[in-house]
């Protein structure tokens, strides 16, 4: 009987071994390949690439990287490094505390996407391979290696064989010593976080402002490329290498750092923000901050709507107009009907809360309704506004709007005798006229990020995620759904003309067009929504990187034309596809997306 159930249990449970990679030779030879790739990868980027400085970057020059080459650098040495710490090198687990494996691969991958594309660019814009350099080959086969090497590692660490209940003590007791020796050994190879010593306070903090001064850099460098091309593989580097970083368990590492000391996170991001015109040497990218902002803060906005209450409001970008169009009529304009010059705060003040009236007018009878009849409403109010707004010309309406022409020559703003329209100098820097009103909306974001903050954590805020989860069991638990929703409609609508105050004087010119359902550029609803969803519902940081994202690439890929949409469209899809809780998720939608994955394996016995 004792020799039978050996033999079964030997047929039926699964022989203990390391797992294999995609391709079929030894792990340990394709760590040395894809960790030695990596080394090339990055010697490769110091030989020249081409003979000819006609391909933007010039990649022509011995011992000096530059354009794209400066990013196979960076993708070199994280493969290298990740490759190292798959070893187990002394120094590197921190880089690594879920496993250095998979995110090995995703490296690599980030490395030869964006040698190959330089190569694939090089040879199809100067006409042929013959055009490459020596350097041009090593890489492409260098970063080839390294992709190669990286597939042979494991996917997935080895599942424990179950414990056979006919096992006697000493045959358990040497098979859970088994087990647990290869769970650490699988831990150390990939996918299980290692504990870790705690650090210090100010180790955190200074951990915290490292990863402030990186993003700051990487925002810089994204914003400031200079031609297409760089930005693609900007975009290819950047995408892939965070991909990696969050596989090995490094994001999610800070991610616990920076909740531990979210006050000083939040004003660390807002330094961190405000020292980025002092990077810039004029106001050509310091424009595009200021429009990020505005963008960042309507999304903001409209995350309470969507994220903490769960109405799905597809005319939100109306309430931004509205608030532009009403600082515009009381700020000085000779197009404006009213004749009238108030001073900042009360333009501000005027803007804020004419989109609030609107918030309550819309939202009364509105919010009876749910689902998808509520996006419908909210939709058609989105387009009433903006033909209300072009027919209030004098001719279909009253003339109030001046409509298609819209309210034009609207004057800079001046705030305790200080002009933001012309420079300034400061410290030594100067100041132009987009970077004053970035430190302008610099604050008003700000004064959003505490409302979203103070909000989300008070009574009503939680009623607000009652309502989101089930609003059939918050009413039952007395929560009134009418009022509750009322008052996310009206603060989303108030923050949303808080920002579009700003707009109209940074823009100059209100008209209906700037406020569309979809369009090929934001702020439209469409932009706004989706800047919500892809960077994280609920949560603070997630839509503002979501705008300063979708606010940033459809800028820097204007040269696609046609193609914008679609190739925008494919990474929407993408993205919703392999994170579909958003860039930046709140933990409990990270939940809801990958329950299954969180849900402990059951074992069970299947043989004789």
């Amino acid at each position: 009987m004792t020799t039978q159930t050996t033999a079964s249990k030997t047929a039926d449970t699964p022989t203990t071994g390391a797992p294999t990679g995609l391709i079929g030779i030894p792990a340990h030879i394709g760590r040395a390949l894809a960790t030695g790739g990596g080394v090339l990868s990055v010697l490769s980027t110091f030989l020249a690439w081409t003979w000819t400085a006609e391909f933007p970057g010039d990649l022509t020059v011995y011992g000096y990287p530059g354009g794209l080459q400066v990013l196979v650098l960076i993708g070199g040495a994280l493969t290298t490094l990740l490759g190292l710490a798959s070893y187990g090198v002394r120094g590197l687990g921190w880089l690594a505390p879920a496993g250095a494996d998979a995110a090995v691969k995703l490296a690599a991958l980030a490395t030869f996407a964006t040698a190959w594309y330089t190569v694939v660019a090089m040879s199809f814009q100067l006409g042929g391979v013959v055009n490459l350099e020596p350097g041009g080959y090593v890489v492409a086969a260098a970063t080839l290696i390294a992709l190669l090497g990286s597939l042979a590692l494991p996917f997935e660490r080895p599942e424990p064989d179950p414990v056979d209940p006919d096992d006697t003590g000493w045959e358990q007791f040497k098979h859970t010593a088994g087990q647990n020796w290869q769970t650490v050994r699988a831990a150390f190879a990939s996918g299980t976080p290692r504990p870790v010593r705690a650090l210090p306070s100010y180790a955190e903090i200074l951990i915290i402002v490292a990863v402030l001064a990186v993003a700051l850099l990487v925002f810089t460098y994204g914003i400031g490329t200079e031609y297409d091309e760089l930005f693609v593989g900007f975009l290819i580097m950047t995408g892939l290498g965070f991909a990696a970083l969050n596989k090995s368990g490094l994001i999610g590492r800070v991610t616990q750092i920076t909740a531990r000391h979210q006050n000083i996170t939040v004003c660390g991001a807002f330094v961190a923000a405000a020292c980025f015109p002092f990077t810039q040497t004029d106001d050509q990218y310091a424009t595009l901050g200021v429009y990020i902002l505005i963008f960042a803060t309507v999304a903001l906005g409209l995350n309470i709507v969507v994220g903490l209450a769960g109405l799905l409001d597809l005319g939100y970008v109306a309430f931004l107009g509205v608030g532009a169009y009403a600082a515009s009529m009381v700020s000085g304009s000779p197009s404006s009907p009213f004749g009238v010059h108030f001073p900042f705060w009360a333009a501000v003040l005027v803007g804020a809360a004419a989109s609030l009236v609107f918030g309550v007018l819309i939202g009364a009878p509105t919010l009876r309704l749910r689902g998808d009849y509520l996006a419908i409403v909210t939709l058609g109010f989105g387009e009433i506004f903006r033909i209300a707004a072009n027919n209030l010309d004098g001719t279909s309406g009253p003339d109030v709007t001046n409509g298609s022409n819209g309210i034009s020559s609207i004057p800079d703003l001046k705030i305790l005798g200080f002009d933001l329209g012309i420079p300034h100098d400061i410290a030594g820097f100067t100041i132009g006229r987009f970077a004053n009103y970035f430190f302008l909306m610099l604050i008003i974001t700000a004064v959003v990020v505490l409302v979203f903050r103070r909000s989300g954590d008070s009574r009503i805020g939680r009623a607000w995620v009652a309502i989101r989860e089930d609003e059939t069991a918050a009413l039952a638990m007395g929560i009134n759904g009418f009022r509750v929703k009322l008052i996310a409609f009206a603060v989303g609508a108030t923050l949303a003309g808080l920002a579009g105050t700003v707009q109209a004087h940074v823009t100059y010119t209100v008209t209906p067009e700037q406020y569309l359902f979809a369009g090929t550029t934001p702020p439209n609803s469409a932009f706004l929504l989706a800047a919500v969803v892809l960077g994280g519902m609920g949560t603070i940081a997630g839509p503002l990187i979501g705008a300063a994202l979708l606010f940033l690439i459809p800028n820097k890929l204007q040269f696609l034309g046609d193609y914008q949409l679609l190739a925008f469209g494919l990474a929407l899809v993408l993205l919703m596809r392999f994170r579909p809780e958003g860039l930046i998720p709140n933990r409990r939608r990270q939940l809801e997306f990958h329950e299954e994955a969180d849900a402990p394996a059951v074992l069970s016995k299947t043989g004789a």
